[in-house]
């Protein structure tokens, strides 16, 4: 693999992990370094930071936290 993929990639710690978990990325980028954004891409679907991923955990915090509103409503009611 390309030296400056390797820095590239060893300079932040969620790439690195991620082609730890997926060694395959390794040999896709030692015959093909032009995937780099394909292999970042993946990276971000892996770690699910994409906007989707982001807002799907958002809307379940704010579903959970209804959750335990209604909870607390009705146990207020029934003392």
């Amino acid at each position: 693999m390309r030296a400056e993929i390797i820095e590239y990639i060893h300079s932040n710690e969620e790439l690195k992990m991620f082609l730890r978990e997926m060694p395959e990325w390794y040999r896709t980028l030692s015959r093909n370094p032009n995937e780099l954004e394909k292999f970042e891409i993946a990276s971000i679907n892996y770690f699910q930071k994409t906007i989707p991923h982001r807002v799907q955990k958002f809307s379940n915090g704010v579903q959970m936290a209804s959750m335990m509103i209604s909870m607390f409503q009705t146990m207020n009611e029934s003392e």
